[in-house]
């Protein structure tokens, strides 16, 4: 049962290979043909929300096997980390050297790792992780927003659309002393 088939909601820990991620969803891999940039902190805004909300740790991988010279760097944004990989090493070596480490942890944690490339998946199930795929990670976070979205309408209150339920009290106060004026 370490398929997206489970319950997403169990894991407290989301790994997830952002450029994989990125070139798979349409809007992103749209952004992406214009700024990469901009698609890699589309993503990571999403990821934010989404992990803000479920409550789990989230790390997004990105893979500089491409770079040359380059370093490993993590970047903390809020409670998401942003790992850019050194020179020669994929997201995937890195997610897989993760997983181990996590699941060697004195608490291990509940691992799941969005991915859509197959290879990966295979391995990241022989490891002890939940795969979840691009299209699974897009609807469950299309989801999150919209139970966000919900909760947010049905905690304002209701308003008629008039205009004294969108003033201050002090322009409200000020309205109705020039009213008062007006009509003695």
């Amino acid at each position: 049962m370490k398929s997206s088939g489970a319950n997403f909601r169990q894991f407290d820990f989301l790994l997830i290979d952002g450029y994989n991620i990125i070139h798979d969803w349409e809007s992103l891999a749209a952004l992406a043909q214009t700024s990469l940039e901009l698609a890699r902190d589309k993503l990571v805004n999403m990821v934010a929300n989404y992990q803000g909300y479920r409550d789990i740790q989230a790390l997004i991988v990105f893979d500089a096997h491409k770079i040359r010279f380059g370093h490993e760097n993590i970047i903390h944004y809020g409670n998401v980390t942003l790992v850019y990989t050194a020179e020669s090493e994929t997201a995937d070596a890195y997610i897989e050297r993760a997983i181990a480490n996590l699941t060697r942890a004195a608490k291990p944690y509940r691992i799941a790792v969005a991915t859509s490339d197959n290879i990966e998946q295979v391995i990241i199930m022989a490891k002890g992780a939940y795969r979840l795929s691009a299209r699974d990670l897009l609807e469950e976070i299309e989801t999150a927003e919209a139970e966000i979205r919900r909760k947010i309408a049905k905690s304002r209150p209701i308003k008629n659309n008039q205009l004294s339920d969108n003033l201050t009290p002090e322009m409200a106060d000020w309205l109705e002393k020039m009213r008062l004026k007006k009509e003695l």
